[in-house]
């Protein structure tokens, strides 16, 4: 059963000195996380993938739609309901420094998930719970409480807001980009700790530009394009079997061992100016006609749990 709903979810920006025109960073998105689940969004850099994780976040207020969490309109959320809120849904994002205030110690971190959503726990039980979370995602307390955030590298940092997570009880984890400033084996241990979590039952919205990073983690798949979802589903089926030409041309410009990359066979330059095409995609089409720039688009199941936003999905 999903706990967290999107239903049409829009968010604009205003352009320009008088904010006459809007750039839709998000377009009348939808889609369902079911418990125990990790959804990857994936897309370039500019399709709304981040700005997705700050609206469930609450970072950011929509234009329209609804974020639906375990039966409760997100925005509607006040006082108590909000910390309730904020102790079941937490984020993780790309740069860890950013995340810690330089002149705190570690332990700061731990002190105010404490001060803020647990303060029923008694001090002399804090420091065990802290060391258990710690240990828990392969650090060794002795060695990271008491320092200062440069003392610690990038994986210790984003292992230490695992654990804080771990200490909160997360139910749905926002990880935006979280290992991209990693090295490749510390990759692989966020990665398969991302997977422990969800084995404990935690549910991820899991945010990538890297397709081998979503394919690696992720029970289902959504591509995005320009602010609009345009093929989801179980991830198996995504991949195998992509039927949109972008989630194509993203798989076709993965690039192989051996091969010489020729970004000329890879990419059809995008044309920018005052089109009205209903379909983001149409200057960058492949196989569009000309009615694709006109037509009313709406998601096509190709095949159980796999859904394509394509006038010529199946053909």
């Amino acid at each position: 059963m999903s706990f967290l709903v999107v239903q049409n979810l829009t968010k604009e920006y205003p352009l320009g000195l008088l904010g006459k025109e809007k750039l839709k960073a998000v377009d009348d998105v939808s889609f369902e996380i079911e418990r125990s689940k990790i959804v990857s969004l994936i897309g370039e850099s500019g399709s709304g993938k981040t700005t997705i994780g700050k609206l469930v976040l609450r970072l950011l207020k929509p234009t329209s739609g609804r974020i639906v969490f375990d039966g409760k309109d997100v925005f509607s959320l006040r006082k108590e309901e909000l910390r309730d809120y904020y102790r079941r849904v937490q984020g993780v994002f790309q740069d860890p420094f950013s995340s810690f205030n330089p002149i705190y110690k570690i332990d700061r971190v731990f002190d105010m998930v404490f001060e803020e959503f647990l303060p029923e726990v008694k001090a002399s039980e804090r420091k065990a719970r802290i060391e258990q979370v710690l240990t828990s995602v392969g650090l060794n307390p002795s060695q990271i409480l008491g320092k200062y955030p440069h003392q610690l590298s990038g994986g210790q940092l984003q292992r230490i807001l695992i654990a804080r997570i771990l200490l909160l009880d997360v139910e749905l984890l926002v990880a935006d980009e979280i290992i991209s400033m990693l090295d490749a084996s510390t990759r692989v241990d966020i990665l398969n700790l991302l997977g422990d979590l969800k084995k404990r039952g935690m549910s991820v919205i899991f945010i990538t530009h890297d397709l081998s990073l979503g394919y690696y983690i992720s029970d289902e798949a959504l591509i995005m394009y320009r602010g609009s979802i345009v093929e989801m589903g179980d991830t198996e089926k995504v991949f195998r079997n992509p039927v949109h030409p972008y989630t194509r041309m993203l798989l076709e410009s993965v690039p192989e061992v051996g091969k010489k990359w020729d970004l000329r066979e890879r990419f059809t330059p995008e044309l920018i100016g005052g089109d009205s095409a209903s379909c983001k995609y149409y200057d960058r089409c492949p196989i569009r006609e000309r009615h694709c720039r006109t037509a009313h688009l709406q998601m096509v199941e190709v095949e159980e749990n796999h859904k394509v936003l394509c006038l010529k999905a199946g053909a």
